[in-house]
């Protein structure tokens, strides 16, 4: 029988599942942030750019999707998160602005700015965009500054239910260390992806030759930051729930849940081996170009297993620094058992979305980009 607890667990599976999805699809930041250093002429430039626009829709999409899923299944985070750290998801949305501005414009006759400064757009858009984001997440396991009181729902004065303790509204998450290492991480991972991603999808030599240098230098930095990040997350206090639903600290409880739930051990080791293989074998092999698709289930598997740490095992998936009562967990923060029943009913047809979209991805994708096409072709 479909429990409600079953019904959190599942939808916050879903939440894991379009969290490494944006991940993997933040590979258009991550390319866009190289189109000063890998791209070194103009026609490179444009191959970069026009790469990353067959795409970019993806992302912003999938972004809007992650947050929907939020809204309804988990209704409680999003209002406090989205209300309260809005600072944050201004910053976010703005440089999304600024790549769907860039990308419309920066070819379109009348442009007083020029193509480079649109580029530049695109650029902090793939520096920022997965910093920020990664930040944020960074939060899920260190912390954020809120309280909730849901009887406050009734104040007819004042009906707010959270409450940030700040006037910082989220930018408060920089002054840990670990939230900016997390997000780091992140930005060299969609950097990574990035040039993984254009090896495969164009055709140009000298092109290719100063991606793989990028990805090189990007992929080694990448290693480091990972192995800081998991080595402080496995050692750091959690915040665990009793069977009461009190939370309270725990030592090394991410460690705990890793041990306790071996399947995201064996997803975190995949993911990584199948990172290192893409990398490695692209790196290594000069007519190797599909490394992409043994680092994007890579980073599916990855990215999945932490948002479990996260929320699974009697954890607070949205911990509150203010008042650890307050913590989010996923059995306080969740909808009713008939909404989360009803959509998971809806949920049944993303096998359906996603093979559509990988089945016109291919068709996109079949035949490599080149110089040659850009002249017979629409110009982002």
């Amino acid at each position: 029988m479909i429990t409600y607890t079953f019904l959190q667990q599942y939808w916050w599976f879903l939440i894991a599942l379009l969290g490494g999805l944006l991940v993997f699809l933040l590979f258009v930041q991550g390319a866009n942030a190289l189109i000063f250093t890998a791209g070194k002429s103009e026609a490179e430039r444009q191959l970069l750019v026009n790469s990353t626009g067959r795409k970019w829709e993806l992302t912003f999409t999938t972004l809007v999707t992650f947050g929907g899923a939020f809204f309804a299944s988990f209704p409680l985070f999003y209002s406090t998160s989205f209300g309260g750290a809005y600072w944050v998801w201004i910053l976010i949305l703005i440089t999304f602005v600024f790549q769907a501005v860039s990308y419309e414009f920066q070819s379109k006759s009348g442009n007083i700015l020029g193509k480079k400064v649109f580029r530049i757009f695109l650029m902090l858009n793939g520096i920022l965009a997965p910093l920020l984001i990664g930040t944020a997440v960074g939060t899920f396991f260190t912390g954020s500054a809120f309280s909730v009181d849901k009887a406050a729902v009734g104040d007819v004065a004042s009906p707010v239910i959270s409450r940030w303790a700040n006037n910082w509204h989220g930018l408060e998450a920089v002054a840990n260390p670990f939230n900016v290492e997390f997000g780091v991480m992140v930005m060299l991972l969609a950097i990574v992806l990035g040039a993984l991603y254009t090896i495969n999808n164009i055709d140009n030599e000298k092109l290719e030759k100063q991606l793989r240098s990028a990805l090189s230098y990007s992929f080694c930095a990448f290693l480091v930051m990972f192995l800081i990040v998991m080595g402080r997350l496995l050692t750091m206090e959690g915040f665990a729930v009793d069977e009461n639903g009190v939370v309270y600290m725990e030592s090394y409880k991410y460690l705990h849940n890793l041990l306790d739930m071996p399947h995201t051990l064996v997803m975190i080791i995949m993911g990584a081996l199948l990172l290192v293989v893409g990398c490695g074998t692209t790196l290594l092999k000069s007519n190797f170009k599909r490394g992409i698709w043994l680092a994007a289930p890579g980073t599916l598997l990855a990215v999945m297993a932490l948002f479990m740490l996260a929320g699974y095992n009697n954890t607070a998936y949205y911990p509150s620094t203010t008042d650890l009562q307050s913590s989010l967990t996923l059995a306080n923060s969740c909808s009713s058992e008939f909404t989360l029943r009803t959509m998971a009913v809806v949920s049944l047809i993303i096998p359906f979305v996603v093979a559509y979209i990988a089945y016109f991805w291919r068709q996109m994708d079949k035949k490599s980009l080149t110089t040659e096409e850009l002249e017979s072709s629409e110009k982002y």
